[in-house]
């Protein structure tokens, strides 16, 4: 796993990063996704959640690796699920047993 999956930037800094990187001002990207401008700001502020989708669309615009934007994406949904909670840590670990488990019992 690259070190760049393993960043502590929330998805929506990594795509504001992506979105400077190749040069594409705000109102580009949303005439691309079609919807306004304020709502990919938000997005990238973190105070408006993105969809799988809007996630998938944006890794083609910015010619990136889609899988490490939905990791980024994914881990994003839950840190904000648990974060705040005591036992996050702890669920979460768990959650991550009971993944390899049925992966497992799914290969049989």
């Amino acid at each position: 796993m690259s070190t760049e999956v393993m960043s502590t930037k929330t998805i929506g800094e990594k795509l504001r990063q992506l979105r400077e990187q190749n040069k594409m001002p705000l109102r580009k990207v949303a005439v691309l996704l079609d919807i306004d401008v304020a709502i990919i700001s938000k997005m990238e502020r973190g105070e408006r959640k993105l969809s799988k989708e809007i996630v998938l669309k944006l890794a083609e615009i910015y010619n990136y690796n889609a899988d490490e934007l939905l990791i980024s994406f994914l881990s994003d949904k839950i840190m904000f699920e648990i974060q705040d909670e005591e036992l996050g840590e702890k669920a979460l670990k768990l959650a991550e047993e009971r993944v390899k488990y049925l992966k497992a019992k799914k290969k049989k």
